[in-house]
């Protein structure tokens, strides 16, 4: 890597943090200049635009939360455990990057304003449910899951309470609100469990 890319880099790592707590609108190239020690120029010699950078940053910001919900999510093979897992990762696991949730942040400041931060927030919030679909859609095929199951719909119900009840945690300053919506989707998860598919199979739902 060459120290232009190093630079690059640095630059995106750091204001993907002030982009993710003060907002596009409330971020000034000043801001950015204090927390890198670059000047104005260096900033521009690397990205065309403010709103450039703030799209890579919340693109790595995004990619830091993905990898935070999802660790250790692919070591497990049963689609029934990797979905309590994400559940489990959702409360215990925190994105590295200040501020809390990318998304979230991204998609309410910008609802009325920049539209390229709100379809980015957008492909992003999509990329989580089509996997959580295509996770549940498994576990229908190998028996774990009642048929009757809509994935669609589950997973836009598991990751839109999760997202939902991090904010009101946040509001709140307690991981209660969030804890407590995990214990009711892990019950209904319990209720999604093919019992009779998984006793024919001897398989444990556990």
């Amino acid at each position: 890597m060459t120290q232009g890319q190093e630079t690059r880099k640095r630059l995106v790592e750091t204001a993907a943090g002030i982009f993710n707590t003060r907002g596009y609108s409330g971020t000034a190239v000043s801001d950015l200049m204090a927390a890198t020690g670059l000047q104005k120029g260096g900033i521009y010699r690397h990205f065309e635009s403010k709103e450039q950078l703030a799209v890579e940053a919340f693109d790595y910001a995004f990619e830091m939360a993905v990898r935070a919900r999802f660790q250790d999510f692919d070591r497990l093979t049963s689609p029934l455990q990797q979905l309590r897992h994400f559940i489990r990762n959702f409360v215990h696991r925190r994105s590295p990057i200040p501020g809390g949730c990318p998304m979230v942040n991204t998609a309410v400041e910008n609802d009325d304003g920049n539209p390229v931060l709100k379809q980015r927030a957008r492909q992003a919030v999509n990329v989580f449910v089509d996997r959580l679909v295509d996770t549940i859609e498994r576990g229908i095929e190998q028996g774990e899951i009642k048929r009757d199951t809509d994935a669609r719909t589950f997973a836009l119900l598991l990751f839109s309470a999760l997202e939902g009840a991090l904010v009101v945690s946040r509001l709140q300053g307690s991981f209660k609100p969030l804890e407590a919506v995990a214990l009711t989707l892990e019950r209904y998860l319990d209720e999604r469990v093919d019992l009779d598919e998984r006793t024919a199979s001897g398989k444990s739902s556990h």
